[in-house]
Parts: C-alpha cells; sequence; structure tokens
C-alpha cells in the first residue's frame, strides 16, 4: 500500500513537470506564431543575420551602417560590442524604432572570464575539479550581463591530440570523458535556469571534430571512422547537448568531403535526430563563405546548402541576407526552411527573457559593481592555484649537471 501511495506520488510529480513544461512551450509557441504572422520574408531572413558591431560613439547608433539595418530588420544579433550604454543604445533601435520591435542577441567571446580572468582553457581542465570549472563560468556569465552580454561563443570543448594544432590551448585536452564533464559545468555556469538577469546563453563550439585536423593545421579537413567519432570526439558535444545548451557553433572544418557548416548528417541527423538538441546552429566567422573556397558553389548555393543543413544564424558573411530571398524565389530553398530557422531564433530571445525585457542585461548600477571585483579576483587566484601542477626535486636532480648524461 505504501509503496503504490510513493508511486502515485512520484507520479503525479511527474505529470505535474510535464503539464509545467506544456504550458510553457504552447505559451512560447503562441507568442512566436502570432510573432511570425506578421513578419516580412526580408524580416524573417534578417533575424538570421549576425554581423561583427563594430564601433560606433554614443550617439550614433541610429545613423551607424548597423543601426539602419537594424531599423530595417535586418540584423538578429550583434558580437563584438560590450557596455552598457552601447548595447542599450543599439538595443533601443531594435525596440522602439524598428517595424517589428523585435529585442537583439549581443554575443562575445567570453572564453576564460570576462574582465576577471581565470586560467586558459586548457589549464582550466588541470583542475578536474567541476565545482571550480562551474564556478569560473557563473562568475564569467555575471560579469558579461552586467556589461550588456547575453550570449557567450563558449565552452569551446574539441577534443585535441595533436600539439601542431593551434587552438589546443582553448580545449580541454585530448580526453572525451574529462570534455564531457567540463562541458556540463560550463553549460550549468554560463546558462543556470536562464532566469536571471545574469544568466547569459552558451555556445558549444566547434562543431566537429574541429581538433582534428590533419597535420594539425586549422580549417584542414578531417578523415574519421564513425566509431572514432562518437567515442573519442562526439561526447563533449553531445554533454553540452544534455545539459541544455541553447546555441552550437558549426565549425570549419570537413567532414566526408562536406564543410560541417553545410553538413545535414551531421547537423541534423547526429545534431537535432540522435541527440534531441533544440536550440539554435550558428556558423563560425564567415563559415557559410569559407564553403565557397571549398569548391560547394558560389555564394548563393552554399548558402541555401547552409540553411538546408541546419544552419539558422550566418556569422559576418551576409550569404543569407543576400541569397535567400532568390534562392526561394527559385524554389532552391523552402519557405518552411527560412521559418524554422527564425523561429529557432525567436524561442532563444523568448528563452532568455528578452520579449519581457530587452534592456534586461542593461543595468549601469551592475556594471559599476560586479565586474572585476576582489571577490571574483580572489577566486580566480583560488582557480588557478588548483590548476598549477607541482614538481617535488627529489633529491637535487636539477638543475642537470653539465656531466651527466640521460640514459
Amino acid at each position: 500500500m505504501i509503496k503504490n501511495a510513493l508511486l502515485s506520488v512520484v507520479f503525479l510529480f511527474v505529470l505535474v513537470g510535464i503539464a509545467g513544461a506544456q504550458v510553457g512551450d504552447a505559451a512560447m509557441s503562441s507568442y512566436i506564431n502570432s510573432l511570425m504572422s506578421k513578419m516580412t520574408l526580408d524580416e524573417k531572413i534578417g533575424q538570421l543575420n549576425l554581423p561583427s558591431a563594430g564601433e560606433f560613439t554614443t550617439g550614433t547608433a541610429t545613423n551607424s551602417d548597423i543601426g539602419v539595418n537594424v531599423k530595417k530588420g535586418l540584423v538578429g544579433g550583434l558580437f563584438n560590442i560590450k557596455g552598457v550604454e552601447k548595447i542599450k543604445a543599439i538595443q533601443k533601435v531594435a525596440v522602439e524604432e524598428s517595424r517589428m520591435k523585435i529585442p537583439m542577441l549581443f554575443g562575445m567571446d567570453v572564453i576564460h572570464g570576462y574582465e576577471t580572468t581565470f586560467p586558459i582553457p586548457l589549464g582550466l581542465s588541470c583542475t578536474w575539479d567541476m565545482k571550480a570549472v562551474e564556478q569560473s563560468a557563473r562568475i564569467a556569465a555575471i560579469e558579461a550581463s552586467a556589461d550588456g552580454i547575453g550570449w557567450t561563443f563558449s565552452p569551446m570543448v574539441d577534443i585535441s591530440r595533436d600539439p601542431r594544432w593551434g587552438r589546443v590551448s582553448e580545449g580541454n585536452g585530448e580526453d572525451p570523458f574529462l570534455g564531457s564533464q567540463i562541458a556540463k559545468a560550463m553549460v550549468k555556469g554560463y546558462q543556470g535556469d536562464l532566469k536571471s538577469n545574469s544568466n547569459i546563453l552558451a555556445c558549444v563550439k566547434h562543431y566537429a571534430l574541429y581538433g582534428a585536423g590533419e597535420a594539425g593545421r586549422d580549417y584542414n579537413t578531417v578523415d574519421m571512422s564513425r566509431i572514432r567519432m562518437y567515442n573519442e570526439y562526439f561526447p563533449p558535444y553531445k554533454a553540452a547537448v544534455d545539459a541544455g545548451v541553447v546555441s552550437v557553433m558549426a565549425s570549419f572544418n570537413e567532414i566526408d568531403g562536406i564543410p560541417a557548416t553545410g553538413n545535414k548528417w551531421l547537423l541534423t541527423d547526429v545534431l537535432r535526430k540522435q541527440w534531441g538538441f533544440k536550440g539554435f546552429v550558428v556558423t563560425d566567422y564567415t563559415g557559410i563563405n569559407e564553403m565557397v573556397d571549398h569548391g560547394m558553389g558560389d555564394l548563393q548555393a552554399v548558402s541555401a546548402l547552409a540553411l538546408k543543413a541546419g544552419v539558422d544564424m550566418d556569422m559576418v558573411g551576409e550569404g543569407f541576407l543576400k541569397t535567400l530571398k532568390k534562392s526561394l524565389a527559385e524554389k532552391k530553398v523552402t519557405a518552411a526552411e527560412i521559418d524554422l530557422a527564425c523561429r529557432r531564433m525567436l524561442e532563444a530571445k523568448y528563452k532568455l527573457g528578452l520579449f519581457k525585457d530587452p534592456y534586461k542585461y542593461c543595468d549601469a548600477t551592475r556594471a559599476k559593481n560586479e565586474i572585476f571585483t576582489d571577490a571574483n579576483r580572489k577566486v580566480a587566484r583560488q582557480i588557478a592555484a588548483e590548476s598549477f601542477v607541482l614538481l617535488k626535486n627529489q633529491n637535487n636532480v636539477l638543475p642537470l649537471k653539465k656531466q651527466e648524461r640521460l640514459l
């Protein structure tokens, strides 16, 4: 009897949890359906456009090149812009001067701390302390969000076993188990429950196999068996997805002869169908344009290829902005594919709470009081100390004497 009663209580809690999730999803879906029903094709494609902000002085946001496009609804987000004053100025153009008043995402490479600097990721991995790793991401998120940033291009979890690769220091080393644990800790530290104004979106990168380029050469091809992919290189990316990461960045390298940015098997079959990823995929810097150099076609062709493969946001290259309307007219892409990518971008903004408060990261008081604090620097020093590997100089073996020879 008691056992059955306990099972009933557990079952009831599960039902309540599922119902709550369904209510939340239904509210988001209803809101976005209504929004998209009013959007033009240009405005939908605009949500897929992520330019680099460049610089503009205070008071010129509206009249800058970026500001003009934001007012037209042709920009979904910006990166490489920091500071509450600047971000608030350009966000104001989006939510007060554009037709649809859709807020923008603001991203930045917050890789190992924001103003308070933590050990580089490879150094951080040497701690094997997941609470410390999570805390470093939490502090980075607090500081970045206090300065207007709502999205970080981190964690970078590429497994690399070739020391010639120049980006080894940005990842967590060669072990998939350790990489997976760090991926989960970083996502949790950055995102939390996404309800606080100090939580920001994480972006796991570079999906996939970026650290396995032939001869350690960046952007190079990757030729790898499925067994090795799934056992050694995929686990950290999947761990981030399982932890609820909201965005994924596609890598530059080829997989089976097809660049990851246009690889449907990778971005749709594995990421979405096998792993159940529900967020959005962003390219790396001009990742779509890079496919032209891979011989995959002209800008229109590779932009269509990326969209159909599962890319939702085009970083810097403007391939989507310049070609998708033409590709739709020529039936090289479908309206449903554009709508799906747009929906994913709007969902991310909804989950982040930007539709409720577009200025949630624009509190000047936080910027003054929560960045580069004594407390944050103290934690950074403690974590840095944990990452050091100390060797004991047994019997004064070092320094080696000139006359000694090692066998």
